[in-house]
């Protein structure tokens, strides 16, 4: 890098630093308008036994988290803000996708919010960079929140202990909000679903434990091949979900190849009693979401769509992937989308 680019780099860092700086504190000085805001269109906070009380409490932790993830570029899962959301959620036993639908509502209004500043709002130069960035803490919020859950087991289950990949509860609830956010902003999502080929045979032949190692090792092997916030999932028995944001169309059918690929060539085990060589292999589908602003995906029909072009994948002979472009579960708004 010469000297000039070394510079233009230092400076933007420091832009960024400064939107960040100015950006959490809008928020941490407006903290009390955003919670109200969500509390009111959250649509838990009447009729479903979760009083005003307890959802201006939660309100505010997410808030305040929000604004230290934005100021910060991260969350320590370990921290005191997170740690009091931990216990705010089980006070009530709070289901996963309820406590995501009030995070997704506190970005939203966040950014409400945040869009009517003179400095930094939807109508000025930064920002683009700024709604970038709260859309990020979101992520971090959330991500920091997944794994003091793992540090603290409960009966909200997180994590899969086969595979060691998040459970179908929170995949269901994550993958819900990203289409809905998708929806509002506009940007591309891919969902990749991998299912091991005849794994049921191989459990009657050689017993559950070989299956159950055979996923225990898919579930190490996958996560090397997908960035930190890319959620990946144990979708059902015998097959993994991952959902990829902002991810070229190219890109996620590649990784799925190279996951198939992966599989084939290293998953497979001898069977010590007759020393007969036993493939494992992957079918897969690869659906490319181009979502513009304003469209709504049925996330229950996606993963259907998605379970029947892995079911064409073993129909022409598994060990291969099937790629869905153009997807038709794609309904498109007539009107715009609001504005972030």
């Amino acid at each position: 890098m010469d000297s000039d680019a070394a510079y233009a780099a230092g400076a933007n860092g420091h832009i960024q630093d400064d939107l960040r700086q100015q950006t959490a504190a809008i928020l941490l000085e407006r903290v009390a308008a955003v919670t109200a805001d969500t509390v009111a269109i959250f649509p838990y906070s009447g009729a479903d036994a979760l009083d005003a009380n307890y959802c201006h409490r939660l309100g505010l932790l997410l808030t305040q988290l929000l604004a230290i993830a934005v100021r910060d570029g991260r969350v320590d899962a370990r921290g005191g803000f997170v740690a009091d959301l931990h216990r705010v959620v089980h006070e009530r036993s709070l289901p996963i996708d309820r406590l995501f639908t009030f995070a997704y509502l506190t970005e939203r209004t966040a950014m409400d919010e945040l869009a009517l500043h003179d400095a930094l709002g939807a109508t000025t130069e930064p920002w683009p960079v700024v709604a970038q960035l709260v859309r990020r803490g979101s992520f971090d919020l959330l991500a920091a929140y997944t794994e003091r859950a793992q540090l603290e087991p409960s009966e909200t289950a997180i994590i899969d202990k086969l595979t060691t990949l998040h459970t179908r509860p929170l995949f269901d609830a994550v993958l819900g909000k990203e289409l809905e956010r998708a929806g509002r902003f506009g940007f591309p999502i891919s969902l990749i679903l991998f299912d091991v080929d005849r794994l049921s045979a191989i459990n009657q032949e050689h017993g559950y434990g070989v299956g159950d190692k055979i996923l225990e090792r898919l579930g190490i092997l996958i996560r090397q091949y997908f960035r930190q916030h890319d959620w990946v999932a144990r979708h059902s028995e015998d097959s993994m979900a991952v959902l990829l944001s902002r991810t070229d169309a190219e890109h996620a059918s590649s990784l799925a190849e190279r996951v198939r690929a992966t599989v084939a060539e290293r998953l497979g085990f001898t069977d010590h009693r007759s020393e007969r060589s036993v493939p494992v292999t992957l079918s897969a589908a690869v659906i490319n979401l181009q979502i513009a602003p304003g469209d709504v995906i049925d996330p229950d029909r996606l993963l259907a769509d998605a379970e029947a072009a892995v079911e064409r994948a073993k129909q022409h002979g598994r060990n291969r992937v099937e790629r869905v472009d153009g997807y038709s579960g794609v309904l498109k708004s007539e009107s715009p989308a609001a504005s972030p």
